[in-house]
């Protein structure tokens, strides 16, 4: 007698939920990639907007070069910035980073 026909098993029916655990499984990865990587980037983006609208007369900045320098004046594009005595550098809005006192407050 032939024992291998005893151990022969059907095989077993095709599972048909495999397709809807993979689209489950691919919007939580973009739900959470939403909200670890987008969210927190628009954010910094209004941030840094609000920032660049209200730049005013006086203001300590500092320039995506890494210059430094004291707003003289204020235009719908861009800012005349002071960086030395009687030296002034047209910068436009976009390329202004940041407002020198947030460094100087996060480094006390």
């Amino acid at each position: 007698m032939n024992f291998l026909v005893f151990l022969q098993t059907n095989a077993a029916p095709a599972s048909t939920g495999g397709n809807w655990s993979f689209l489950i499984m691919m919007g939580l990865i973009f739900v959470v990639m939403y909200f670890f990587m987008i969210r927190p980037q628009q954010k910094k983006q209004k941030e840094l907007a609000k920032f660049r609208n209200s730049l005013a007369k006086g203001d300590k900045v500092i320039t995506m070069g890494g210059i430094y320098g004291v707003i003289v004046e204020v235009k719908e594009q861009y800012v005349l910035v002071e960086v030395d005595n009687n030296v002034k550098l047209r910068v436009d809005k976009g390329s202004i980073v940041k407002d020198s006192s947030d460094i100087q407050a996060a480094g006390k």
